[in-house]
């Protein structure tokens, strides 16, 4: 994971983050935040973890977790424009997933991780991958380092 790139990245850009997490739980905005200066291009991050939350705080619509689940691309997609309208950032990243161990099922197994990322100038950039680890806490890690790549790879 390389924060410091990615800080180097949206101030060479002049672009502000704000990010959306839910099964990293702010994992995301701790390692950017972990980097001195960071404010610089760092607006917000919103760690909306229920339901409710994502409604409330990012404008999800409650339709579209009830038709496609929390863990899904379309619900990836309104965390991160959410956020835009939430905050003052030009570019958001949002992350939805099943951190385990319990909460999988065939469709959405446990590891199974959404991202999105939107801009004001770009269409978004939506992706999905399955994270394999024998602890929560490998999971969140990998999908909080495959954020940071993401991001890079969406400014350069």
């Amino acid at each position: 994971m390389n924060a410091e790139h990615l800080i180097a990245l949206l101030r060479e850009k002049k672009m502000m983050l704000a990010t959306a997490e839910s099964c990293t739980g702010g994992m995301l905005a701790a390692a950017i935040t972990d980097i001195s200066g960071a404010s610089d291009v760092f607006d917000r991050g919103f760690v909306t973890y229920s339901n409710a939350s994502k409604a409330e705080s990012l404008g999800v619509e409650p339709r579209i977790i009830a038709t496609h689940g929390a863990v899904s691309e379309q619900t990836a997609r309104a965390m991160a424009d959410g956020t835009l309208l939430q905050s003052r950032a030009d570019i958001t990243i949002a992350i939805t997933g099943v951190a385990g161990p319990n909460g999988g099922t065939i469709e959405k197994p446990v590891g199974l991780v959404y991202f999105c990322i939107s801009s004001k100038k770009q269409q978004p950039c939506i992706h999905g991958e399955i994270f394999a680890g024998p602890l929560r806490q490998h999971i969140r890690h990998a999908a909080t380092q495959r954020a940071v790549s993401l991001l890079i790879m969406y400014l350069s």
